[in-house]
């Protein structure tokens, strides 16, 4: 299994270098979305003191062109969410920002902004998200982590959730990642095993309103940073491995303020009922905005619907599902399936409060 030359640096010599002390000064990583709409940038400044809310941090900039952003010499880098840094420990930080261009416009793959806007106006619903990321190990030029370079893998069944050395291939990452999270400050809430070896899911929130997206945004930016350091990479490719295998998508589960209290079934059906009538914008949406070639993976089969709109009760070939337990409660959440790994979990909010709660003539911006 090939590995990153830089995992087979010894760290143990890193690490005598970052026990000194830094004095006063901080070190600020500023992190954003690149014009793949699906890579993370970063670059870090020196603060003269610790911030404490965003305020504290000032913009920066950088060039687009070099980044796959924009043919814009330079970009702005505006602070909107601040983490602690599980790499070089506190009181460093994390700062994940949003792009806007030249003349102070959103840069193309900014779908924060407009996201922002749609959850302020909707803001007294209470509106929460919970996002089930899944995501594949790779070595750097082979296949899965863990799977043969020549040869064949047990088929799929006894992986998902496995445990032991032939069923759970990668969980030092996993364990890892899950860590750095919890100390950086993100709502990660859970992790698992998927089906296809090599395949794992985190789960991030509840979340109310935009702070969903930061939030998974930096857990993704965590686990790459993971898997830098032991020398493999991850992949969000909604269909990393062709054939009898299973996709990787980004279930997003919703609720509302509404939905949660007694009698909240019935707006959770209008939710649904909504979203039926709305299915295709759904799907271009999820597919232009960050992620691309999701039909790899809706193919209605490995557990996944086909191109028609359909909802059930714990049917997890439906696009829409409520769990067992909601059902019973007549209350809570529901799961949107559609969303690829490789979502913009921005966009993907977006849509779903546009066809849920915003009726037409609120929309504060045309969506293009």
């Amino acid at each position: 299994m090939a590995t990153s030359s830089s995992a087979r640096l010894n760290k143990s010599v890193k690490q005598q270098y970052m026990d000194l002390p830094q004095g006063h000064k901080v070190q600020a990583m500023y992190i954003w979305i690149d014009g793949t709409g699906e890579d993370l940038c970063c670059k870090t400044r020196t603060l003269d003191s610790e911030p404490k809310t965003i305020e504290d941090l000032p913009e920066w900039n950088f060039y687009g062109s070099s980044t796959l952003k924009s043919k814009d010499s330079e970009m702005y880098l505006i602070p909107k969410a601040m983490f602690r840094d599980p790499f070089r420990k506190d009181p460093n930080k994390l700062i994940l920002c949003e792009v806007l261009k030249h003349n102070r416009k959103p840069a193309e793959t900014n779908f924060r902004q407009t996201c922002k806007k749609v959850m302020d106006m909707v803001e007294n619903h209470y509106p929460w998200f919970r996002m089930e990321q899944e995501y594949t190990i790779f070595g750097i030029d082979g296949p899965p982590f863990g799977w043969p370079s020549n040869g064949f893998l047990q088929p799929q069944g006894p992986y998902y959730c496995g445990v032991g050395a032939d069923k759970a291939y990668g969980r030092d990452i996993v364990e890892a990642h899950y860590r750095a999270c919890l100390y950086a400050g993100v709502e990660l809430c859970g992790t698992n095993a998927e089906v296809m070896p090599a395949q794992w899911e985190f789960q991030v929130g509840p979340c109310e309103g935009i702070s969903m997206g930061d939030h998974l945004w930096i857990a993704r930016f965590i686990l790459h940073r993971v898997c830098e350091d032991f020398g493999v990479v991850v992949s969000f490719d909604p269909k990393p491995i062709t054939g009898n295998w299973n996709g990787a998508g980004c279930h997003t589960n919703f609720s509302t303020k509404h939905m949660q209290e007694e009698g909240g079934l019935r707006h959770i059906e209008e939710a649904i009922e909504k979203l039926g009538k709305r299915h295709h914008y759904h799907i271009c949406v999820y597919d232009s905005k960050g992620g691309r070639d999701n039909a790899r993976c809706l193919t209605g089969h490995h557990e996944t619907f086909n191109n028609e709109f359909s909802a059930g009760v714990a049917n997890r070939g439906s696009s829409i599902r409520i769990p067992h337990s909601v059902f019973q409660d007549k209350q809570g959440y529901f799961k949107d399936g559609r969303p690829s790994a490789n979502c913009d979990p921005y966009a993907v909010m977006e849509s779903i409060i546009r066809t849920c709660l915003l009726n037409e003539g609120e929309e504060p911006v045309e969506y293009k």
